[in-house]
């Protein structure tokens, strides 16, 4: 038995579970936080634009820090950004914290 192959292959084996299991969350994670940003973005047509900060106190309470009105706020705008976008932004290899950051972009059609 060579015993460096096998070590060498389990390694290989675990980095490219890790990759694939990445993607797979970063994909989950992308869709959540759209579907989010959408619900937000309706519910705020019905109730105004103070519902954000309603939902992410509660949310904030119940399931964390991270439900924050910042983060809320990216979610609906990451919404606002993409929806009309004849490619989707969940099937890219950015993770939330490039669309965060590509948010501050007042006129996505300015370069």
């Amino acid at each position: 038995m060579n015993y460096y192959n096998e070590i060498k292959n389990e390694l290989i084996n675990n980095e490219t579970y890790k990759k694939v299991k990445d993607y797979s969350k970063n994909r989950s994670d992308l869709k959540t936080y759209y579907n989010v940003g959408k619900l937000l973005s309706d519910a705020g047509k019905h109730y105004g634009e103070v519902i954000i900060k309603k939902y992410s106190e509660r949310l904030t309470l119940e399931l964390g820090k991270k439900y924050n009105y910042r983060n809320l706020f990216n979610m609906r705008q990451f919404y606002i950004l993409f929806k009309d976008e004849k490619v989707s932004p969940l099937g890219t290899q950015l993770t939330w914290t490039h669309f965060r950051e590509l948010l501050s972009i007042k006129d996505k059609n300015k370069t």
